[in-house]
Formats: C-alpha cells, sequence, structure tokens
C-alpha cells in the first residue's frame, strides 16, 4: 500500500511542479518522475527489511541477503534510467522485466505468510495477493505508458 501513496502522490506533486515550471501538463515526465520516487523507496527497504526480504525469496536461490541489496541497487539505477530521455525505453523494458520476475517472490511470501517488515511469518497469507497482484499491473502499465508507449 505504502509504494501506491508514495507512487501517486509524487506524480501529484511532480504534475503540479512542471505546471509551474515548465508551464504545461506533462503527464508523462511526471509519471516517470513518480515511478522513480517509488523505486528508491521501495529500494530503501532492501536495507532496512533485509533479513524480512530474505525471506521472500525463495529457497532455491543462493545468497539470499546479497541478492536482496543488488535488487535494491538495482531499483535504484532503474529510477535513474527512467529520469534519462536517452535511456528511458530501456529502462522501462528493464522495469517490466523486472517486475515480472519479482512477482514470483511475492506469491511466495504470500503462500509462506512473510512479513517482510518485521521478518517474521505472520504476513497476511494469501489476502496479500489480491492487492498485491493487481499492484503490480498497475506498475507495469505505469511503466508502459510513461517510458515506451509513444516511441
Amino acid at each position: 500500500m505504502k509504494p501506491l501513496i508514495v507512487l501517486l502522490v509524487s506524480f501529484a506533486i511532480a504534475v503540479l511542479f512542471n505546471k509551474i515550471f515548465k508551464k504545461e501538463y506533462d503527464f508523462e515526465l511526471s509519471a516517470r518522475i513518480a515511478m522513480s520516487v517509488m523505486l528508491v523507496f521501495t529500494a530503501i527497504g532492501h536495507f532496512v527489511f533485509t533479513k524480512g526480504m530474505t525471506m521472500m525469496v525463495p529457497k532455491f536461490i543462493p545468497l539470499k541477503e546479497i541478492f536482496v541489496h543488488l535488487t535494491g541497487v538495482f531499483e535504484i539505477l532503474l529510477a535513474i534510467g527512467l529520469l534519462l530521455p536517452k535511456l528511458k525505453t530501456l529502462t522501462g523494458w528493464a522495469l517490466i522485466i523486472f517486475l515480472l520476475l519479482m512477482l514470483p517472490a511475492n506469491i511466495y511470501a504470500a503462500l509462506h505468510n512473510v512479513n517482510y517488515q518485521k521478518g517474521t511469518f505472520d504476513g497476511n497469507g494469501l489476502a496479500y495477493l489480491w492487492f498485491r497482484i493487481p499492484l503490480q499491473i498497475l506498475f507495469i502499465v505505469w511503466t508502459y505508458l510513461s517510458a515506451i508507449g509513444k516511441n
């Protein structure tokens, strides 16, 4: 829920700033700025909630802590790439692939009741997926429309 709030609030602020400083509405740029802010927000979670995030990683993946940190760094790189006009399309596709690849971790976490913030097994379980899967689809569509759609 928090990433969605960050995305929407960042979008509203970016739209406002674009209107004030560019004298026009630039919804695509505002959407990319908002996605970048949201990605940095979620990337921070990879370093703050490392223990819980490692619990989301399926057992067959080795070096879970390093994997969690690397995905956090990758999210920051994606956030930067979305803001660079020459890289926005490539970054958009990379982000969509990344979001698709991370969905199994969210499904795994739901199946095992992982609470990544507490690092415990008392999470929301399958009910979490009723929100997370549509949210993941929103992120993918958002990325496509703001970074790839008109290219």
